[in-house]
């Protein structure tokens, strides 16, 4: 089973308190190049606190989710600091990956396939450079050592690129397109537990690119994602309860995949600018 989203880079407000929140479609959760979702839609949420200018922040998403131990949904708590020095600003906190309703897959036999509760905590540290309104470099490091409640070390680092195209770009482009990209590598430990055994997770490349238009609170984002993982390699990370069934051994959950989302964003301190100026 593999785990994120890469989740969207959450937009900093200007409020000593503020409050940001919204949901969010996706034609397949894609998080860190692997599909949570059986490559099915998912819809999802998220609320955020933001105290101090947004130097303090404390937050909670949901995901819906299709994974091999069944839980109802995807939650994520997340904490942290988000301290800027000029063009810079640096992102500390945790994610707390909370998996409810769980059942442990097991096989014919009764055997188990797959550990009873995987939820588990991620340290992260991330730091973005914005020279002007228009590029966002970032980079990331983002580490477990109990992912997905095996008991594997696992860190993840990635690099981000974002490019908002200035109104009248190429002659013609209206305010609020952007090209993103990201790309990233895992390192993965080995799993230790006695029932299932010790199985040394694969280390994989990911990444994507895609375009976004923006228009108030409204974004369509359109993405290109893909990992260097096989097919076999993707069923020993993901536990796809497919290439158990058929007894081929394989999951087709890394592969590279044309993901659309359709977002509605809000600040509090800014209202709801959809519906008017």
């Amino acid at each position: 089973m593999a785990k994120q989203p890469a989740r969207p880079e959450v937009p900093a407000a200007s409020a000593p308190v503020d409050v940001i929140y919204g949901a969010r479609y996706q034609t397949d959760y894609r998080f860190r190049g692997v599909s949570q979702s059986n490559r099915a839609g998912s819809g999802q949420t998220y609320f955020e606190l933001q105290l101090f200018d947004n130097v303090l922040y404390g937050g909670f998403a949901s995901y819906k989710v299709d994974l091999p131990t069944r839980p109802g949904a995807e939650l994520d708590i997340t904490a942290g600091i988000r301290p800027k020095f000029g063009p810079f600003t640096f992102d500390l906190g945790f994610v707390y990956y909370l998996y409810p309703a769980e059942k442990q897959l097991l096989d014919l036999a009764g055997a188990p396939l797959t550990v009873r509760n995987t939820d588990f905590i991620e340290f992260a540290g991330k730091v973005a450079y914005a020279p002007n309104e228009e590029l966002t470099l970032g980079a990331g490091v983002f580490h477990t050592s109990n992912f997905l409640g095996t008991h594997a070390n696992a860190t993840f680092v990635n690099g981000t690129f974002k490019y908002a195209f200035p109104e009248g770009s190429f002659g013609f482009l209206p305010a609020g397109f952007a090209l993103s990209a990201e790309f990233g590598h895992y390192f993965l430990g080995q799993t230790h537990f006695t029932s299932l055994g010790n199985v040394k997770l694969p280390d994989y490349n990911t990444g994507n690119v895609g375009i976004s238009y923006t228009y108030k609170e409204l974004t369509l984002d359109l993405r290109f994602h893909d990992t260097d993982l096989s097919k076999k390699q993707c069923f020993v990370f993901t536990g796809d309860p497919r290439g158990i069934a058929t007894g081929s051994g394989r999951s087709n959950w890394c592969g590279d995949a044309v993901v659309a989302t359709l977002s509605l964003d809000f600040t509090g301190s800014k209202g709801f600018g959809i519906f008017g100026d």
